[in-house]
């Protein structure tokens, strides 16, 4: 398997060791560089060519937004996932605009910073769930789900197995299992049943006729 390759951006150098310490534990991603000024990013993008950069929002000189403009002009194909200590849903929203694939709060558990790495290179639209709740947006609660996440959610409504699910979305079943189990930590719950009922109490999913909580 080709392991993603990741470029890490913060002026902080202890936030560096820890992405360093973070990722070096996955098996299928690896570091290929890291700065700590958001002027060396292009260029950096340029020799290592990584699947993702993880970019710091606030840093002296050339901020992150500023940075991710640049990305997403001269490397298009290149996911940015913003990183924050801020919990500001307008800076979330500002960034998501600007064509960040996803926007991580620093106090997130590490093993989803590498789960947000994985999503964003399969596409998905990363957002730290305290954040989706307090920006408003629409009237239900989708618990920070990705669209993919959705789509499995509203296949298991239906009760199709892995392999059904894996078919209908032209995933790997492993893909699907992926999914299933950050679908499974974001509700709260630990069973297809149960994230289905959970779905229904939050909204996410419509409730049919004949449901009952």
């Amino acid at each position: 398997m080709r392991r993603l390759k990741v470029l890490a951006v913060d002026d902080h150098r202890l936030m560096l060791d820890a992405i360093r310490a973070v990722l070096g534990r996955e098996d299928d991603i690896c570091l290929v560089a890291e700065t700590d000024t958001g002027d060396k990013v292009v260029p950096l993008v340029g020799q290592t060519g990584p699947d993702v950069v993880l970019l710091d929002v606030r840093m002296p000189g050339m901020d992150g937004l500023a940075v991710l403009e640049q990305l997403r002009e001269r490397y298009p194909s290149v996911a940015v996932v913003m990183l924050s200590a801020i919990d500001d849903p307008a800076l979330v929203r500002g960034a998501l605009e600007r064509g960040a694939a996803a926007f991580v709060l620093k106090h997130v558990d590490p093993r989803d910073l590498a789960a947000a790495v994985r999503q964003v290179v399969m596409g998905a639209i990363f957002r730290p769930l305290d954040l989706v709740a307090s920006a408003g947006g629409s009237a239900s609660d989708d618990a920070g789900l990705s669209k993919r996440e959705r789509s499995i959610l509203e296949a298991l409504e239906s009760g199709a197995s892995n392999a059904a699910i894996a078919e209908e979305l032209f995933l790997a079943e492993q893909t699907v299992k992926f999914h299933l189990t950050n679908i499974y930590r974001k509700l709260g719950v630990s069973s297809r049943t149960e994230a289905v009922r959970r779905a229904y109490q939050r909204g996410i999913l419509e409730r049919p006729l004949s449901y009952v909580a």
